[in-house]
């Protein structure tokens, strides 16, 4: 009697083990979305189907920006940590994007982002046109940068076209105090362009770039660039 009884308790564990695992594999992403709070932080889409194993989001929204449509996976091993990671990819010829998005026990931010999307209005005191993301990781930690790695491309379009910031101007991501800074370069190295953004999405912006010649402070100065020391220099403040 006793044997019985310990065979039937070892039953009923293994059965409650395959209804929790059962339930974790179809676990709709819809509704883990929903409890990862991603509403909150400006992120919208069309349609989200699937598990949170294998699932997709249609017409993903980060805020102005669109993505389009994505795959979407729940990463097993951080769950173990107590923390979340979704991982998202976008498959298209010159147009690829992945990377992933991860939270847990105060900590928030992006993973392993690469590839490129256009950046419409998130930045709209400042004219990017395309992002270009180079394995970047940006964690907060509360309000401070915890950690900040890998390199970003910006492009800048509208009045600063006739500059070399429209080919572009790249650096690294770094922690400054409590907030994530990118510093970006030109080619040439005549322009520069600090980007740093706080975790309440708040950013600041400061355009300098070396006058070539006499002649280039006309031009620069109707781009809205002011004369300091041997900088034209140009400061902007917004929200993401």
């Amino acid at each position: 009697m006793i044997r019985v009884l310990s065979l039937s308790r070892r039953a009923v564990l293994l059965l409650g083990v395959a209804c929790l695992l059962a339930l974790a594999a179809f676990f709709p992403l819809r509704i883990a979305l929903d409890l990862a709070g991603l509403g909150a932080h400006g992120v919208t889409a069309r349609q989200v189907r699937g598990s949170i194993w294998q699932g997709g989001i249609d017409g993903l929204m980060l805020g102005p920006v669109g993505l389009g449509d994505v795959r979407a996976a729940v990463a097993p091993g951080p769950l173990l940590l107590g923390r979340i990671r979704l991982d998202l990819s976008r498959e298209g010829e010159g147009d690829a994007l992945r990377g992933a998005w991860v939270s847990g026990f105060n900590h928030k931010g992006i993973a392993d982002v690469t590839g490129s999307m256009a950046a419409g209005g998130l930045f709209p005191a400042l004219p990017v046109s395309l992002l270009e993301w180079q394995d970047v990781t940006v964690e907060f930690a509360g309000d401070a940068c915890a950690r900040a790695e890998g390199r970003l491309r910006v492009r800048l379009n509208g009045p600063y076209a006739g500059l070399t910031l429209s080919q572009g101007l790249e650096g690294p991501a770094t922690c400054d105090g409590a907030a994530v800074l990118f510093p970006l370069v030109s080619q040439t190295g005549m322009e520069r362009l600090s980007l740093r953004i706080d975790r309440d999405g708040r950013y600041s912006a400061r355009i300098a770039v070396k006058r070539a010649k006499d002649g280039d402070g006309a031009a620069l100065a109707a781009a809205g660039l002011r004369a300091q020391g041997e900088d034209y220099v140009l400061s902007l403040e917004g929200r993401m």
